[in-house]
């Protein structure tokens, strides 16, 4: 399939998903009603409400999230040419977490509703910056995933002893919830934080496709054509920070995203890095808007947590694509 025609696809078929995702909530609506209500030509205000105040923003933040995660997730594999490395093993989004989770505990996010977020996205620059600090210059790829998963573990302590000893149960309550990920309740605000950030981090990692391509024949074929390994690691590390915190900052932990898409979208591409990026921005979103449509259709007494359906739908994948690296392997 050429890179033009899947890339025109990807993006029809995420046009059609915003859309579907429109239709859907407590009080489903037509289409028609929908499309009236987006041109604000309905008669009732409270559909121009609904659909321009509740879910128009949840839908864009739906495919926010899961372009940076599924472009994130492409580039670090690509980088660290791991088919299981995901946006998660750099530590950004435990730290993001981990800043969420400190202003829900000492409830600043009550007094300021926009202390979540940023602190969250400040957490995820803080752990950047330590990844980078701790791993030196020079690191090799081995080193960084090290790194990662250590400075991983670290935030996820921390965030487990917050838990332990939050003052009272309401708050304990609300951490868990929002670690679980979800949509619910976001706003435009939310969508005008994340996105100068996510936008970012976007260009950022689009700029990485030469040298993954050149790296992909090895790290000392890559620096005889010119690139600089270093460089294009600290590149991948900061876009990938600005992508994760800020979705992490506004939908809490979606996982598995980044890791799934690249490896249904990579045949399409004939397993070329550079070509990959795009798409998987694209299917990253398309896959994160229809969990989230999933998770209202799917009846419960509530509303389902995202997280927990990518996690559902990931662990398995994830479990599939050990087998077939040890099958591989035989």
């Amino acid at each position: 399939m050429s890179r033009l025609r899947l890339t025109l696809g990807l993006l029809f078929l995420l046009c059609l998903c915003v859309f579907l995702s429109l239709l859907f909530g407590t009080a489903p609506l037509s289409p028609l009603q929908v499309a009236r209500a987006l041109v604000h030509a309905g008669d009732d205000p409270r559909l121009i409400l609904i659909i321009g105040e509740i879910r128009l923003p949840r839908a864009l933040l739906g495919a926010l999230v899961g372009a940076s995660l599924g472009l994130s997730g492409a580039v670090l594999q690509g980088l660290l040419r791991n088919p299981l490395a995901e946006p998660g093993l750099t530590g950004t989004s435990s730290f993001a977490g981990l800043g969420a989770v400190i202003a829900l505990y000492f409830g600043w996010s009550t007094v300021f509703p926009l202390a979540l977020p940023l602190s969250a996205m400040t957490a995820a620059a803080i752990g950047t910056l330590m990844l980078l600090l701790i791993s030196g210059r020079h690191a090799g790829t081995l080193t960084l995933i090290l790194t990662g998963v250590a400075l991983s573990s670290l935030a996820v302590a921390l965030t487990s002893l917050a838990m332990n000893l939050s003052p009272n149960p309401y708050a304990l309550s609300e951490i868990v919830m929002w670690l679980l990920g979800s949509l619910h309740d976001r706003s435009f605000g939310d969508v005008t934080l994340a996105l100068p950030f996510a936008a970012a981090g976007w260009v950022i990692l689009l700029t990485t496709g030469r040298g993954l391509d050149a790296l992909s024949l090895g790290e000392e074929a890559a620096a005889s054509l010119g690139i600089r390994v270093e460089r294009l690691r600290i590149t991948a590390v900061v876009g990938t920070a600005l992508t994760v915190g800020a979705s992490v900052a506004v939908a809490g932990s979606v996982g598995f995203v980044g890791l799934v898409v690249p490896h249904l979208l990579r045949p399409l591409v004939r397993h070329q890095p550079s070509h990959l990026l795009l798409p998987c921005a694209l299917g990253g979103a398309i896959l994160v808007t229809l969990a989230d449509i999933a998770v209202r259709l799917i009846p419960s007494s509530s509303e389902l947590m995202l997280g927990v359906l990518t996690s559902l739908v990931g662990i398995p994948f994830f479990l599939g694509m050990i087998l077939k690296l040890q099958w591989a392997e035989r």
